[in-house]
């Protein structure tokens, strides 16, 4: 019998999981994109990623494939809590991942484009162009007066 519960409970908690990454990654509920933001260009997009879509299960559930990354870096910031800084002789190591124009709208989702974050784009320290995604200021302004 306390097998049966043990399992029931994993069950509802893989459940619950499965639920809220739906509600936050995937369903049309929790995120409308601006009509501000230009739309998508078809093709390839090199992203850089500094925090969570730097494990390969985040960006198997944000695009739907893990991808395959190269480390890079971006020289003159700081990261300070979810933002990048500028911060002349300083820099922050990440990784670069391609991304078609689906993918790229994925992880504008994720990132609630538009709503916490923008993305800009950015020369790594080996001159390559990317997409980085960037906190907006009203939202870094509000997360600092709160913490």
């Amino acid at each position: 019998m306390r097998i049966r519960y043990v399992t029931l409970g994993t069950v509802a908690a893989l459940l619950a999981v499965l639920g809220w990454l739906w509600l936050t990654m995937l369903s049309p509920y929790t995120y409308d994109r601006p009509a501000h933001l230009p739309d998508i260009e078809e093709g390839e997009h090199a992203v850089f990623v500094y925090g969570t879509l730097r494990f390969a299960p985040v960006r198997w559930v944000v695009m739907g494939r893990a991808g395959d990354t190269q480390a890079a870096a971006l020289e003159g910031v700081r990261r300070e809590g979810l933002d990048l800084t500028e911060a002349p002789g300083e820099r922050v190591e990440g990784e670069v991942i391609v991304v078609d124009a689906g993918e790229l709208e994925r992880l504008d989702r994720y990132e609630r484009l538009g709503i916490r974050y923008q993305r800009v784009p950015m020369r790594l320290a080996n001159g390559r162009a990317v997409w980085v995604y960037r906190r907006l200021e009203e939202v870094s302004a509000d997360a600092d007066a709160t913490n």
